[in-house]
């Protein structure tokens, strides 16, 4: 049975309406959400970047359900600060909180003024990252030199057991990689192949734990307004890897898209009127291996679309599970 999350954009709405937006969710009947973590937007007319941990706190106390969150530790992050926040968040709210942790942006990691790395050398620290969170939810005093350093750390709050710590990937050779440490996998809708491809390298290597896929969706009352949101809030869709992990600002995105493809931007956010057509084209996507969907309508406004998943997305994917 597919599990149906919301996913809460701190990149395009201020964390104060998010949170209302995320309670909102529970009460349209989604099983869970995650929320990303960014120091900036993707775009400058997306406008927002609150800090996750602190939403994160208030989201928990707000709701009842699981939720998650991307962040990448060894770069704005000292994985010591990571593994403390984490530690703390499912002390509080044991059993509700995993985090997918990845290898990062430069959108967000330049601010520090370290030179970014290549993806090599990122994932060589990320793998270090994770080694230094684990032992410190373990209880034990963690010294490490390498790519990151640590100087005698303890955590002091530890809960009574740790957080899922899954791995975020785009490629099948992330994927595979990412099998060897994560408790589960995250990823974001491609082509139906690409997607297959990122599942099978992820089991094939023995990956254990969930496999969940983060949707971005735009539905209006129209084709035309569904895809005006799309093509004004999510146009980044359309700069892919490599070249999205290395660009520094909101408008290097905007200029790296140029003239919008509507195909392509069709191919990136599934762009919907009808709730029903929408809920199909998601359970196509979940049926290629995944546990776990979580849905991200990339409009600012999410009244209608939470009014939607209630009334018609969410039924219809529960008939498909």
């Amino acid at each position: 049975m597919v599990f149906v999350g919301f996913h809460a954009s701190h990149e395009q709405i201020p964390p104060s309406a998010l949170l209302e937006d995320v309670r909102r969710a529970e009460a349209a009947g989604f099983d869970g959400a995650m929320c990303s973590d960014h120091l900036a937007p993707w775009n400058p007319r997306q406008g927002e970047s609150g800090f996750a941990f602190s939403w994160l706190g208030a989201a928990l106390a707000r709701t009842e359900f699981s939720i998650g969150m991307v962040n990448a530790p060894g770069q704005r992050y000292h994985p010591v600060i990571v593994a403390q926040a984490l530690a703390t968040l499912e002390e509080m709210f044991p059993g509700r909180f995993w985090a997918a942790l990845g290898s990062g942006e430069a959108m967000n990691e330049h601010v520090t003024g370290e030179p970014w790395p290549p993806k090599r050398v990122r994932n060589a620290r990320l793998a270090e990252s994770v080694d230094v969170i684990r032992r410190l939810f373990a209880g034990e005093e963690v010294s490490h030199d390498g790519l990151v350093t640590v100087h005698r750390a303890r955590l002091w709050t530890r809960p009574a057991a740790p957080p899922p710590l899954l791995a975020t990937a785009v490629s099948a050779e992330t994927a595979g990689w990412a099998a060897l440490w994560a408790d589960g996998l995250t990823t974001v809708a491609q082509a139906p192949d690409a997607l297959e491809r990122v599942v099978d390298a992820y089991r094939s290597q023995d990956g254990t734990g969930p496999c969940v896929l983060q949707v971005h969706v735009s539905l209006a009352d129209t084709d035309a307004a569904a895809y005006a949101i799309a093509k004004d809030q999510w146009r980044n869709g359309l700069v892919t890897p490599p070249l999205a992990w290395d660009l520094e600002q909101p408008e290097d995105f905007d200029a790296a898209v140029g003239e919008v493809d509507e195909e392509k931007l069709r191919d990136a956010v599934l762009i919907e009127s009808d709730p029903a057509v929408l809920a199909e084209r998601i359970a196509a996507l979940a049926r290629i291996g995944f546990d776990r969907v979580y849905v991200h309508h990339v409009g600012h406004d999410q009244d209608e679309f939470l009014d939607a998943a209630a009334r018609g997305i969410l039924p219809r994917l529960a008939e498909a599970r």
